[in-house]
């Protein structure tokens, strides 16, 4: 699974890098297979309930799930979340990020920033002993703390040799409660905040899920294992 998590990092990585005005999602699809398959993993996303392409590319006010397209071309000031996922024999990594397109207004900046907090809130407390709830408190504190709207339809997940298993790891609720966390257990933790009431819907392509309301949409997903020695980041280039 580290590797798995190591190889789905290093496409998310160059990913970001080839992120600009003027590039199209297509491209950056492109860029992440390349780096899955040179790597001998395969696409997590492609094929996975039929979902067309190797990475959900969510533009602005898209949440999860945006479709990768030539003719979707990224312009000054949008920010973009990139999900992405490899399967390396038979385990899958699966890591997220949002990153700024040029300059970007000071809000969408705090959006990222504060999206970026509650996931390491969350990872923080990936510890043997807790519960499943601290995880889930810690990532919604930081999300109301910034008056941020927490998507509540979608959730982390456990992984393993499938890409989403038990159990759902919403990103809001009382600490004290749920699994209790052990040794072995890995999971993808994934904030999902929004620049609004964290109220979403599916758009008119069956896929891409964006906010009702227009607000900016921040995404950022690790792939974490619970060990003797504390939470284990595997989704690091």
């Amino acid at each position: 699974m580290r590797e798995a998590g190591r190889i789905s990092a290093q496409a998310l990585t160059e990913v970001g890098r080839a992120v600009a005005p003027g590039v199209s999602t297509a491209k950056l699809n492109a860029v992440a297979e390349e780096v899955i398959r040179q790597a001998g993993a395969t696409p997590a996303f492609l094929g996975y309930q039929g979902f067309p392409a190797t990475i959900c590319a969510s533009i602005n006010d898209e949440l999860v799930h945006g479709l990768p397209s030539e003719d979707r071309l990224l312009q000054e000031g949008d920010i973009i979340s990139i999900d992405v996922g490899a399967i390396h024999e038979g385990y899958v990594g699966d890591t997220a990020d949002t990153f700024a397109v040029g300059t970007i207004d000071p809000q969408s900046q705090r959006l990222i920033d504060t999206t970026r907090e509650g996931l390491y809130a969350g990872i923080e407390q990936c510890v043997a002993g807790k519960r499943l709830g601290d995880v889930s408190a810690a990532i919604g504190a930081i999300a109301e703390r910034e008056k941020l709207g927490i998507v509540r339809e979608y959730t982390g997940h456990g992984i393993g040799t499938r890409m989403h298993e038990d159990p759902s790891i919403p990103n809001w609720g009382p600490k004290g409660r749920g699994v209790r966390l052990k040794n072995g257990m890995v999971f993808a933790i994934e904030p999902m905040f929004t620049l609004g009431n964290g109220r979403v819907e599916k758009l008119g392509d069956g896929w891409t899920v964006a906010s009702r309301d227009g607000g900016r949409c921040g995404h950022i997903e690790h792939t974490v294992a619970i060990t003797g020695e504390g939470p284990q980041i595997l989704t690091i280039p």
